[in-house]
């Protein structure tokens, strides 16, 4: 009885606030002189900006996020310990004095420990023909029967471990990586809050058959298991007077 009194009353309410709608209109139709604005009969959507929707909160890393996906190695190739990861959150953090680059690798990865111990490891930027391969690298584990039997990531996946100049870490050979670049932390500030590790290049190694723009392509994630590969390069350094200090 309670449930159908609260139905009756509601519905009563929604009766008043019609009637109380339908005078407010009847006044404000005499109010124009009987002339009903034309916007009145369109469904207001509340969106003030027409151009525009409203987009998740949740979801504006897919807008920003696409950055080339990469691989990172860790461990030392030395002793066989090396390790091979793919990431797709990074960024440029600072161009010189010194040059720094964040990336965004967790306690849920098995580099994590790694990278905490020996605070080095190798940023490899792999070409689209990777494409494939490097995203099976990023869903599999040491730990998986089959990388197990394969004797690791490195064979499992038939990539080549290069020995770096500056790091224990290997760089990942082959003519499909773009550029390989070795790095330290610099700072770890960041790390048990956000995950966010400071790395600062010591060395770096380019692919001159696949420099980008010029026959290297990256692949960039677009946070939803799309990726959006280089197209067209758009030369506009004549206007960018404020950075030509960083222009070639």
């Amino acid at each position: 009885m309670a449930r159908k009194r609260k139905v009756q009353e509601e519905q009563e309410q929604e009766k008043e606030q019609g009637e109380a709608s339908s005078a407010s209109s009847s006044k404000h139709r005499k109010e124009s002189g009987g002339k009903t604005e034309e916007a009145s009969s369109q469904p207001q959507s509340g969106n003030p900006h027409p151009n525009f929707e409203p987009y998740p909160a949740s979801k504006v890393y897919r807008l920003i996020e696409p950055g080339p996906v990469l691989l990172v190695t860790t461990g030392s190739l030395a002793d066989s310990t090396h390790n091979v990861m793919t990431i797709g959150f990074h960024m440029v953090m600072q161009h010189e004095s010194p040059p720094l680059i964040g990336i965004s690798l967790g306690p849920w990865d098995a580099s994590f420990a790694t990278l905490k111990k020996q605070r080095e490891c190798v940023l490899a930027v792999p070409a689209v023909e990777m494409a494939n391969t490097v995203i099976d690298i990023g869903n599999c584990s040491a730990d998986d029967d089959d990388v197990k039997e394969a004797g690791g990531k490195w064979q499992r996946f038939g990539l080549e471990a290069l020995p770096a100049a500056r790091v224990k870490a290997p760089l990942v050979g082959g003519s499909d990586v773009i550029a390989n670049i070795e790095c330290v932390v610099e700072d770890t500030k960041m790390v048990s809050k956000y995950s966010m590790w400071v790395l600062k290049p010591v060395k770096a190694w380019i692919n001159p058959r696949k420099k980008p723009g010029e026959g290297g392509k990256m692949f960039h994630h677009r946070g939803d298991g799309t990726f959006v590969v280089d197209g067209e390069v758009l030369d506009l350094k004549d206007r960018m007077v404020k950075w030509q200090e960083f222009q070639d």
